[in-house]
């Protein structure tokens, strides 16, 4: 086995290949990263360590992803050097069922510590998921490892358990209403009555059973089937949405930058359109420049309305998105950022997941109940990201963060692009956001930047240190000579391995 930098597992007998094999990943969970590290060190793909490091994901991130939810893919064939985005985000009901909005759908209020909002969740807020579908893609694109042997280090986490983090202990107290919303998701999150706490066990074996039930059946298996049944009474996804979905592929939005490419997610997502405008409007690297060109953003996209030919729709808030970077030793690439929404409150039968409650999320359905429209795939502010630089070097990186993500993969890409400094000295860059004239910023800029800042905008919030509210890039990069690094933001709680 490789060696790298942090062990997930002892030594045990493996039926992936012996070969040996170098690459590095970044993800938000040290479980996460190291299970896509076991499997770049045993020969797989950077399609194969994705595919690991999502499954786990579901088991040490629950909060943030779930088979019950989507996301996107952006994957650098490193023979062809082509890159593609693989679209399985939610996608609305194909009808929606007469009365299931009138008891389907639940308010509640997460508590952020200086401010409350109001989430809703509940059977009628579930959009058809596509994290299965995004698995299968990555999987056909070049995956050399089976399912069940992909899943494998997932399954025997949920079975065995896995310590909670501080971090994930902090999430579900943001969430406690959600996460104790019905008996099943109590029985998880709170068996004892109470929330787990740092430190404590936390097993899942009945997600243990839908990992090994999807990699055995597949689609159209038990887990469908108890999805089906989750639904009936009081939701809107039927099995014809389960069959009739697919996970697309696009032709990313390309932006040059300083010579360099930068690849983002297209339309219908708002995301790589809002940061390619933004780029577009940057005179420079500096801080105060950037806050403008990000105003100039929010202006154009209020201006812009609903017109996503025109700048972006409204889209998405994903207050539940998480990032896994990775990179092999072919230079084949994943940059892969994932969603639940928030969850609807109820697990899935036992099979230990909830399912996303993106139809309750305001950005979709603000007329209220049955307002979203059918058979559409949604908006979305997720952006994985792939950049390619004229000396050859290759970065593939990503952010959770809400509608803060298009801001954070900015800055990120400016210090990459034009600053030219390396990975971890990009990600620990002070951030800022911008929002309807609003500053947001990390209170860790020199005096005389602060001081401008402050006068571009009368109305700001300055927070005292970095904080999960900017994102949490997570970030790979190989150079030309196959030398890897890797930066996993400690605003989110990252981590990154080299497999040496």
């Amino acid at each position: 086995m490789a060696q790298v930098r942090r062990a997930l597992f002892g030594a045990r007998p493996s039926r992936m290949s012996s070969t040996r094999s170098r690459g590095v990943v970044a993800a938000g969970h040290e479980l996460t990263a190291a299970t896509a590290a076991d499997i770049l060190g045993q020969g797989g793909t950077a399609f194969d360590a994705a595919i690991a490091a999502l499954a786990m994901s579901c088991v040490c991130e629950p909060i943030l992803s779930s088979p019950g939810g989507g996301g996107f893919a952006m994957v650098r064939d490193g023979a062809t050097g082509s890159t593609h985005l693989i679209d399985f985000f939610p996608q609305t009901p194909l009808e929606r069922r007469m009365g299931a909005d009138h008891d389907g759908v639940l308010q509640i209020h997460a508590d952020f510590g200086t401010a409350t909002q109001a989430f809703h969740i509940g059977p009628a807020t579930v959009a058809t998921p596509g994290f299965f579908h995004g698995l299968l893609a990555l999987h056909a694109r070049g995956a050399t490892h089976s399912l069940i042997d992909l899943f494998e280090p997932a399954v025997r986490a949920a079975r065995t358990g896995i310590s909670i983090s501080p971090f994930q202990h902090y999430l579900t107290t943001v969430v406690e209403p959600i996460v104790t919303n019905t008996a099943g998701t109590r029985s998880l999150f709170a068996p004892n009555g109470t929330l787990l706490q740092p430190g404590e066990t936390f097993r899942n074996p009945g997600l243990a059973d839908a990992l090994e039930s999807l990699a055995l059946s597949g689609l159209g298996g038990q887990v469908d089937l108890a999805i089906v049944e989750n639904q009936a009474q009081r939701g809107h996804v039927v099995a014809g949405d389960l069959e009739a979905y697919e996970a697309i592929e696009r032709t990313p939005l390309a932006v040059d930058i300083n010579g360099a490419t930068v690849h983002l997610n297209p339309l219908p997502a708002a995301s790589g359109t809002l940061i390619a405008h933004t780029l577009s409007h940057l005179e420079s690297a500096d801080a105060v420049d950037i806050a403008r060109a990000l105003l100039a953003t929010s202006q154009a996209r209020q201006s812009a309305g609903g017109d996503l030919s025109a700048l972006a729709s409204v889209p998405l808030r994903q207050r539940g998105t998480t990032h896994i970077s990775v990179i092999d030793a072919n230079r084949t690439a994943c940059s892969v950022t994932i969603s639940n929404g928030s969850g609807n409150g109820e697990v899935v039968d036992d099979f230990g997941f909830m399912l996303n409650n993106i139809l309750g999320e305001e950005d979709v359905n603000p007329g209220g109940s049955g307002g979203w429209p059918t058979n559409t795939r949604l908006s979305s502010m997720m952006c994985p990201t792939m950049i390619e630089f004229s000396d050859g070097r290759v970065v593939a990186l990503g952010s959770g963060g809400s509608n803060r993500i298009r801001s954070a993969i900015c800055q990120v890409v400016i210090s990459l692009c034009m600053s030219g400094v390396d990975l971890s000295a990009a990600v620990k860059a002070p951030r800022l956001h911008v929002e309807a004239g609003h500053l947001d910023f990390e209170d860790l800029y020199n005096e005389s930047v602060r001081d401008e800042l402050v006068a571009l905008f009368a109305d700001h919030r300055a927070w005292p240190e970095r904080n999960m509210f900017y994102g949490g890039v997570h970030s790979v990069g190989m150079d030309r000579a196959d030398g890897f690094s890797g930066c996993g933001d400690a605003r989110r709680d990252g981590t990154a391995i080299v497999v040496e």
